[in-house]
């Protein structure tokens, strides 16, 4: 599969619509100390203030800077985001390669183990373990990855086959090549552009569920994030406070969610030609 998907991507609307919207998304989360003046965790007295020159969007209940949480927020969200998209797909590419080169026993098992898990609700599964202990970002991190990687795994598995069968890894086989060699310069290689989509909706799945996991108040509540924002936010829909608190954490996450599915929408039509010409212009 020799595509160059970084040249696709360029020529796709879409696909730079989303990597414009992830590299603000990125940059905001980078130079949050600078583009705010405020501790993002500090309280004051001026509480619930409306927007102005000192505080952009105004304050939240407890005299916080929603400017200056909307702009950390992202940290949060992106970081749970990629890591989680990071440590899913190293997980699906071990398993996924390892059950289709090794096959056997060790593969049928492998993949019994996969139906297992793959049925197992995320969210349900997180808040059973948050009824025991608070999950930080890192555990929660470990915990989204964990029931995350089964279905990155049988994609990688089913294509590692495929290419197992072909012409140029049989006759590497023939000529001596050992499975890790195959595997490391042969199929992995060929895997990449499926890789990239793998981990974009990765990603995106954990941007969705972090948010939704803290407004439902499951996560650190020490945390800023855009989804605790909207919880908080929610106890105050009564007074015009939303406008600036809830309504800006909400576009956001919405942004950051149809960045990574442009991208991931753009990256799937160049893997599918059925859709390119929808995706590239």
């Amino acid at each position: 599969m020799h595509i160059d998907l970084k040249k696709e991507l360029k020529q796709s609307n879409l696909g730079r619509t989303g990597m414009a919207i992830l590299l603000l998304m990125i940059a905001v989360a980078i130079l949050a100390p600078v583009l705010s003046h405020y501790d993002p965790t500090e309280q004051t007295a001026a509480s619930l203030v409306s927007p102005s020159l000192s505080h952009w969007l105004g304050t939240n209940h407890v005299g916080q800077d929603i400017w200056s949480q909307l702009l950390y927020g992202a940290r949060i969200s992106l970081l749970v985001g990629f890591g989680v998209g990071t440590l899913s797909l190293i997980l699906s590419i071990f398993f996924g390669l390892s059950s289709a080169i090794i096959g056997g026993l060790y593969g049928r098992v492998v993949m019994r183990v996969v139906d297992a898990l793959i049925v197992i609700p995320m969210v349900i599964a997180v808040i059973l373990v948050a009824a025991y202990i608070r999950p930080d970002v890192l555990v929660l991190i470990f915990l989204l990855s964990l029931l995350g990687w089964q279905s990155g795994a049988r994609v990688i598995r089913a294509q590692a086959l495929s290419l197992k069968e072909s012409g140029h890894v049989k006759a590497s086989a023939t000529f001596g090549a050992d499975r890790f060699y195959i595997t490391r310069r042969h199929i992995l290689p060929e895997l990449t552009p499926i890789l990239l989509v793998e981990f974009i909706y990765g990603v995106r799945r954990a941007v969705f569920i972090e948010a939704g996991l803290a407004f439902l108040g499951i996560c650190d509540p020490m945390l800023i994030s855009w989804g605790s924002m909207m919880r908080d936010a929610m106890r105050f829909t009564y007074l015009n406070v939303w406008q600036w608190w809830l309504v800006p954490a909400g576009i956001a996450l919405s942004l950051t969610i149809i960045g990574l599915t442009f991208i991931s929408h753009a990256a799937e039509s160049v893997l599918d030609p059925r859709l390119r010409g929808e995706a590239v212009a």
